[in-house]
């Protein structure tokens, strides 16, 4: 019985009859106007009369919900009074269609159109019934126990009546109405909260939206991370070997120790523009300096690794300087998530790199050593793997509308090899 009052005793209940009975209050200015009909057209019968004013209160009412801003406030109030989560209404575009509204095909329907109306005067209905009914049972209730005002009760049921006189009767049926009254709110209450995300949650035009809206961000989401995890990753992992074979070299060859710290120091500031660049984005500015590195840009790459010990051989074919705008950025992320990998897994040896462009066509290749031998700075296994790194081109190229291929190269060597379509710039 105890679990059973425990709706009873929420604030939330109360809050949401109030929320109920306020809508009810708020109409009365437009039943005001319902009222001129019936008022101009006095020889009309009373129940036909009635009829009208109810009708034109009903249409009255409709109308204000058709207002956006009536939503936009409806939806606040529910949110806060009913405690529904309601997303906010989003931008779409109307039968005209006006750029920027939202993508294709995002138009409300008429169903649609009427969904806030429709809630509208359920609003007002509720707020109204139960406005009446609690409002008379308080009333009962707070002036029932000992004959206040007055006040008798009779109750007639198949032609009985039961009259409640002052004693302890007038107490139990105080507490009653008190009960029922409570129990008004908690149905009023309730039946909003039902009917809320039905008829003020998003319509079909608003869930396209929003779902575009979502892809939108999870691609820029993953774009960051690509960026995160192409340009980061990889001057960890570079810095990390550097950092080794400045070690190593300190007292022996303190020339390359000081070479090895100046490449860290140089992979340190370009992570930071990448870093910067992307805080920037995740903060909804643009960042003071965007990095743009490109194939023109790999031979500095290349430097810094065989700072780091690498042994690397670049073959070029053509001029990878034709090659220019997003194509030409995507190409340096993608050779350098491949010399990544070559540096964490590979087993030492010469790194080649391939670089070829036709009029059609873009390939990009990296070979390193696999399996037991020297290693480079540091060895197999030494770095902690996320598995993202291969998922990440292949996205990537498929984004370029290329073709990847990964995997063995024979029993003692790992091949990147990518392909994409390309027009050259004249």
């Amino acid at each position: 019985m105890i679990k059973g009052l425990r709706p009873l005793l929420r604030r939330s209940t109360y809050s949401g009859a109030l929320f109920a009975y306020g809508a009810a209050l708020a109409s009365l200015p437009l039943l005001s106007f319902a009222l001129l009909p019936a008022l101009a057209w006095r020889s009309a019968p009373e129940g036909v009369q009635i009829v009208v004013v109810l009708l034109g209160w009903a249409a009255l009412i409709g109308l204000v919900g058709l207002a956006r801003t009536t939503r936009r406030v409806l939806v606040v109030t529910a949110r806060r009074l009913l405690r529904v989560s309601l997303p906010g209404p989003v931008a779409v575009r109307t039968r005209a269609g006006r750029p920027g509204d939202g993508p294709a095909g995002a138009v409300p329907s008429r169903v649609d159109r009427w969904r806030t109306p429709l809630w509208l005067l359920l609003h007002v209905a509720l707020g109204w019934a139960g406005a009446l009914a609690s409002g008379m049972l308080l009333f009962a209730g707070l002036t029932l126990p000992g004959g206040w005002l007055g006040v008798e009760v009779g109750l007639s049921l198949f032609g009985r009546t039961v009259r409640v006189e002052g004693g302890w009767q007038s107490w139990a049926v105080a507490l009653g109405c008190l009960l029922l009254a409570a129990s008004v709110c908690l149905v009023v209450t309730k039946a909003l909260r039902w009917s809320a995300p039905r008829l003020l949650g998003p319509s079909s035009a608003e869930r396209l939206v929003l779902a575009a809206e979502r892809e939108l961000q999870l691609a820029e989401r993953n774009r960051l991370a690509h960026e995160l995890h192409d340009s980061i990753g990889h001057t960890l992992t570079t810095t990390t070997i550097q950092a080794a074979v400045a070690g190593e070299a300190l007292c022996a060859d303190p020339v390359a120790a000081r070479a090895a710290l100046r490449s860290i120091e140089e992979s340190s500031r370009a992570a930071l523009e990448d870093l910067d660049y992307v805080l920037g984005m995740l903060r909804e500015r643009e960042a003071e300096t965007a990095p743009t590195r490109t194939l023109a840009d790999l031979p500095e790459l290349l430097d810094r690794l065989r700072h780091a010990g690498a042994v690397v051989e670049l073959k070029l074919s053509g001029d990878p300087a034709q090659v220019r705008g997003t194509l030409s950025r995507a190409a340096y992320r993608i050779l350098q998530e491949g010399l990544t990998n070559a540096m964490r897994h590979g087993a030492g040896g010469p790194i080649e790199v391939r670089v070829a462009t036709a009029p059609d066509r873009l390939e990009l290749g990296v070979v390193n050593r696999i399996g037991d031998g020297p290693r480079t700075g540091m060895g197999p296994g030494a770095f902690p793997t996320s598995g993202h790194g291969l998922p990440g081109l292949a996205e990537r190229v498929r984004l370029l509308h290329g073709e990847i291929d990964a995997g063995p190269d024979g029993p003692r060597h790992w091949r990147l090899a990518v392909h994409l379509p390309v027009r050259l710039s004249p």
